[in-house]
């Protein structure tokens, strides 16, 4: 793994434990020997993790669309900052930049990101590690909603299990090192759970 794609909040959030995790977060990507990808703003979780990539030495790529350019507050000190006419071209500059995507605490936009890679992921548009970061329990309920889809019959076991959950970004890194796609389809037929 050379790049690792984060997802986070343009915001700080209320605990204190979201930007520390997103400092570790951040440290422990450049410490490894990675690239950071993620979307480009010096505000909130973003850049604070971009921030503590940089201390520690790593390269950061940032992925901004225009039109948030002063919304999000570019960042100014990136290895390389990209600009962008839309969402969906930053989304698939990212993704095409990273082999694997971890969510931090966030808001809509970084749950819709996440989504999105780990779908294409079901679908077999590629082949990399999706995971979230539970911080503080931030994700508990969400992950008992996944775990619930798959009681209902809308997501198979194995496609569930493509989300990597830790809580320490040193553990979810240590989870993506050892992925390996499922090889079994997406698709649930009606007589099969």
């Amino acid at each position: 793994m050379k790049s690792i794609c984060v997802f986070c909040g343009s915001s700080y959030g209320a605990q204190e434990d979201y930007s520390d995790a997103a400092k570790s977060t951040g440290t422990a990507i450049a410490e490894q020997g990675m690239r950071l990808v993620y979307g480009g703003a010096r505000v909130g979780l973003m850049g604070t993790v971009a921030d503590a990539a940089l201390a520690a030495g790593g390269e950061v790529i940032g992925v901004l669309p225009n039109s948030l350019k002063e919304k999000e507050i570019e960042h100014q000190g990136l290895t390389e900052l990209h600009l962008v006419g839309s969402m969906h071209e930053r989304k698939a500059m990212m993704a095409d930049l990273s082999d694997g995507f971890i969510a931090l605490p966030g808001g809509v936009g970084t749950l819709e990101e996440i989504f999105e890679v780990w779908t294409w992921g079901q679908l077999g548009y590629h082949e990399k590690p999706c995971g979230f970061l539970n911080i503080a329990g931030y994700y508990d309920h969400l992950i008992a909603f996944l775990d619930h889809q798959v009681q209902e019959g809308f997501t198979k076991n194995v496609m569930r299990d493509m989300a990597q959950i830790a809580e320490t970004p040193e553990d979810l890194l240590s989870l993506f090192k050892a992925y390996a796609p499922p090889s079994t389809p997406k698709w649930i037929k009606k007589d099969e759970t």
